[in-house]
């Protein structure tokens, strides 16, 4: 493989000793993997999966019992009392606003204590736009609490929570913020500290990026209400579209009447063909988070010693896929997303450009050669054109495809004269 980059002897030497050096974290990881790998196949079990739950719906979907299952299944595994797994979420944002708009009512209160969430919930709670049915249009209240230092501010969020604050927010990943990712045992001690000021405030958790990269999930310690993606984690790369709710029966009962309308909620929704691979995907899904995770300490190491700042670093605990390089320089970001594009098995050919994308303030480059269009879960590098010009690589179906796209980056940017070794 080295015989293919032009700087073949540098980065061949570069590479041996960064995976020399994370080789116990690489087992550490196989660990989790184990250990996940085992909660799902028990859920399989305890839920009698058989090949005709794989059988579509279609119409209303009236006794999919194929869809009904999946979603105890879901629930068995992230620690919830009950799930909505649907192809009709279309997106984790699309997720995360079924929950919102599911539980939250006129005059309530949400309080997001980790900081600003992603941009593109920004006109979901009414900070960006009007009059597009935000929960601000709703009369629906929202703050968030900015961190200290990258760290819970217990202090602001006790001042902050009063008798309307009716769900607190938790997003788990940094997404494109310039902060840690929260770890389950941080989790736990927000949930325990809020609820100890208010008993019966709900806790939603945006998990996406998360699963199964701990062995334990935000239900597990207490959350009310989690969300994600099957484009990202749970679907393993092979889920098409569709997205999960998981957490307390009744809260689940009313992001069912969300998503389709009061009086129906859960019942209807056709499968169409998209229950094999959703449980399948689920199946697969703690080898394959595996297989990101550990390309993404890979991608810390060789990124560090090459000379850039990268987020976590290497050997660091993670709790989600993100990976942040720091560039400090425009130029040499987008050289570097345009390179892992030509590292991808789709649309390699295809030379990324930063532009507008809906949802976000600031233009956005985006590598993501995949098989599934904005699946998080296969290998991507993209991020907002602003300083101090991060990237956020996430994902990879494989390790050796990680591996390759980063020493297709770094050689690409060692030809350019970007960057020395």
């Amino acid at each position: 493989m080295f015989n293919h980059f032009t700087h073949q002897d540098e980065l061949n030497k570069l590479s041996i000793t960064v995976e020399e050096k994370i080789q116990p974290v690489h087992r550490a990881i196989d660990e989790i993997v184990e250990a996940n790998q085992y909660r799902v196949l028990q859920a399989f079990h305890q839920n009698r999966i058989s090949d005709f739950h794989f059988t579509p719906s279609t119409g209303y979907g009236y006794d999919d019992d194929g869809r009904d299952t999946l979603e105890k299944l879901f629930a068995n595994v992230f620690g919830g009392e009950a799930g909505l797994v649907r192809p009709q979420i279309v997106s984790g944002t699309h997720a995360i606003a079924t929950a919102l708009f599911g539980v939250l009512r006129p005059f309530d209160e949400l309080l997001y204590i980790t900081g600003a969430p992603y941009d593109t919930l920004e006109e979901i709670v009414g900070k960006r736009g009007s009059g597009n049915g935000s929960l601000k249009d709703f009369q629906i209240g929202y703050r968030d609490i900015p961190l200290a230092d990258g760290a819970i501010d217990f202090d602001a969020v006790r001042k902050a929570m009063t008798d309307k604050t009716k769900v607190i927010g938790i997003q788990r990943s940094k997404g494109y913020a310039n902060r840690p990712s929260f770890t389950i045992n941080e989790i736990e001690e927000m949930i325990l500290f809020v609820k100890s000021i208010k008993e019966d405030v709900i806790v939603f958790v945006d998990n996406c990026y998360g699963e199964f990269v701990e062995e334990q999930e935000p239900c597990h310690v207490g959350a009310d209400l989690i969300a994600g993606s099957l484009i990202k984690n749970p679907g393993a790369g092979i889920v098409k579209t569709g997205g999960y709710l998981v957490g307390r029966d009744d809260l689940i009962e009313l992001c069912g009447y969300r998503l389709t309308s009061p009086g129906i909620g859960r019942e209807v929704g056709a499968s169409l063909y998209s229950l094999q691979e959703m449980f399948q995907g689920i199946f697969l899904a703690p080898h394959t988070v595996g297989q990101a995770v550990k390309g993404a300490v890979y991608s810390s190491a060789l990124l560090e010693a090459a000379g850039f700042n990268t987020t976590p670093e290497w050997d660091s605990k993670r709790t989600d896929l993100i990976q942040s390089v720091q560039f400090n320089d425009r130029e040499r970001m987008i050289a570097f997303c345009q390179a892992i594009q030509s590292a991808s098995p789709v649309n390699a050919h295809v030379r990324p450009e930063p532009a507008y994308m809906p949802g976000y303030k600031d233009d956005v480059i985006m590598a993501a050669g995949t098989f599934i269009q904005g699946a998080s879960l296969e290998l991507s590098a993209d991020g907002p054109l602003r300083p101090p010009y991060v990237a956020y690589v996430q994902g990879g179906l494989t390790y050796e495809h990680v591996k390759i796209s980063i020493l297709t980056a770094v050689d690409d940017l060692l030809t350019k004269g970007l960057i020395t070794v």
